[in-house]
């Protein structure tokens, strides 16, 4: 039987008759009459060729054929009412979209989940980690977590936090000065934006009023977060955001054996001019401004 021609009024009924083991309970749950139950019953036992109840005074009871059938239809419309109830809550729960960068999102939103979740259960987050701008006109993003410096036109924007860089290594090396720096790889992350502040080893090495050594070699990644997983494999030294190795300082994943700690660039909590911002909303922002405190 192809699934176009399926009777589902028909078959309906039946699991209905099969789980009340009465035409006339349910007709009163499908808010139909027993007649009508009954003739569908018919037609379908006619459709597929075989007898589905044993008609008796009071009741009626499966056959062999019918008995096959009812688990089938039970199991999937109680499939059909689960996953409806599952997208009806979803609908009435409050969701609020964010967008950050790659190494935000993993490194500094992510650790952050539990804490959220405890302080606002009735909102779902939805994290959209990209190091592409995201236009907030054209998107189910309410909340950006820009870095830079700005400006930032058609949004609303407020600094949440200004970055600080420090070179960070696993303890296993045992780096503890900068004349260390002469026997590990240094580890380097592309920036996207040239920028004579962007947070580079060159501009430390001027920080701490130092020579930079002849090099015992580099590694270059694409994205800050592949870094910092590099120094926290033991991999070399890693000028990075302290902000974003936090919670492997806080675990002695990696240590920071030395100064200077140089500034990099702001986040900024953005949200578009246009756009009234709702209750979860609000809700969000205030989290993140109380995270942002926090470090």
């Amino acid at each position: 039987m192809q699934r176009r021609s399926l009777p589902l009024s028909a078959l309906r009924a039946f699991e209905a008759a099969a789980r009340l083991g009465s035409f006339k309970a349910a007709a009163e749950e499908l808010a139909v009459t027993p007649t009508a139950v009954s003739h569908q019953i018919r037609a379908l036992e006619a459709q597929v060729g075989l007898v589905l109840f044993e008609r008796q005074v009071r009741k009626v009871l499966l056959t062999e054929t019918g008995a096959q059938l009812y688990p089938v239809l039970r199991d999937g419309f109680d499939a059909f009412a689960a996953t409806l109830a599952r997208l009806t809550q979803q609908r009435t729960r409050a969701q609020v979209g964010i967008s950050a960068t790659n190494a935000f999102t993993v490194k500094w939103l992510v650790p952050r989940m539990a804490d959220f979740r405890q302080r606002h259960p009735g909102i779902d987050l939805q994290l959209q980690a990209s190091d592409e701008v995201v236009d907030l006109r054209s998107s189910a993003v309410d909340i950006a977590v820009r870095y830079g410096r700005g400006p930032y036109p058609g949004l609303v924007t407020e600094p949440l936090f200004t970055d600080r860089f420090a070179p960070v290594a696993n303890p296993r090396l045992g780096i503890a000065s900068p004349q260390d720096l002469a026997r590990v790889p240094w580890i380097r992350f592309d920036w996207r934006r040239p920028h004579p502040e962007n947070p580079t080893w060159e501009r430390w090495f001027a920080r701490a009023r130092r020579r930079p050594p002849a090099q015992a070699g580099q590694l270059r990644f694409s994205d800050e977060g592949h870094a910092i997983q590099a120094a926290v494999a033991g991999h070399g030294i890693a000028l990075v955001s302290l902000a974003l190795v936090a919670e492997e300082l806080r675990a002695g994943h990696l240590v920071q054996p030395f100064g200077p700690v140089i500034e990099g660039h702001t986040y900024h909590l953005a949200m578009h001019a246009d756009r009234s911002p709702s209750a979860a909303v609000q809700a969000v922002a205030q989290w993140l401004r109380m995270q942002a405190v926090g470090g």
